[in-house]
């Protein structure tokens, strides 16, 4: 049996969420990261008795339709799962749903879910989550599906959401600026979910979906998005999305 943290993560919430939890089922998990938009080979194939722990951010109540693209391309074999979402603090709406048909036509059955609450894209909501306490109750969680999963209590779960999927599944409409200190190294570029940075390290196509990840890696703090009209749209999305609400856990 091996055990696989597979997860689409730009700024790294969903990835930390999905390890902390493939961690407590084998220290010796192997992760597969899908998050740039070359990161898998045509397929991949989990044997029956393999485990998946998988992880993607919400993007307006669905999963990110490349992300979808990219999960089709992993196939189960009746292999169990752990399906998670994690969300800015407002609502995980159809994504869990959506996620646990993505993988379950894949082969998956999915035995447990959660919904894990992380720090916006935009804004600052929810700074610095997930932070220690959420790791915790995600570890405590694992705990729970493992002790469940030796006991031989391997069925399907439902989770919330709705069929039709609301509207959703697309990037953000805020394009990246570079500031006259970056140093072309091309971290960007490289690193891309959907490859829309070009070579010059400045010009951004249409294909970028707003995930901010060239933003929060750039060594030299050379991208941003500080314009008056993101700068208003985050401050008023900050005060709409203030409360902190809790992780979600189905099993």
């Amino acid at each position: 049996m091996c055990v696989y943290a597979v997860f689409f993560s730009p700024t790294g919430t969903s990835k930390k969420g999905a390890q902390a939890i493939a961690a407590v089922l084998s220290p010796d998990y192997k992760s597969i990261d899908i998050t740039k938009f070359d990161s898998l080979p045509e397929e991949i194939t989990f044997e029956k008795d393999d485990i998946a722990v998988f992880g993607a951010p919400v993007y307006s109540g669905r999963i990110y339709k490349g992300a979808a693209e990219r999960l089709a391309k992993i196939k189960g074999n009746g292999s169990k799962c752990i399906i998670t979402v994690t969300y800015g603090n407002r609502a995980f709406d159809d994504a869990l749903l959506e996620l646990s048909d993505i993988v379950s036509s894949n082969g998956f059955v999915p035995v447990a879910a959660a919904a894990l609450v992380a720090q916006h894209t935009y804004g600052k909501i929810q700074l610095g989550r997930p932070d220690e306490n959420d790791l915790k109750e995600d570890t405590a969680f694992a705990e729970n599906v493992k002790a469940k999963l030796e006991n031989g209590q391997c069925e399907k779960i439902s989770v919330p959401g709705n069929r039709p999927y609301r509207s959703g599944g697309k990037g953000g409409s805020f394009r990246p600026f570079t500031y006259a200190c970056c140093i072309k190294c091309g971290l960007c570029v490289q690193n891309c979910p959907e490859g829309a940075i070009a070579d010059d390290c400045i010009t951004i196509s249409d294909k970028c979906i707003s995930c901010f990840r060239c933003i929060r890696n750039c060594p030299m703090g050379a991208k941003h998005v500080n314009t008056p009209e993101y700068i208003s749209f985050a401050e008023d999305f900050t005060k709409k999305l203030s409360k902190r609400i809790e992780n979600k856990y189905f099993y």
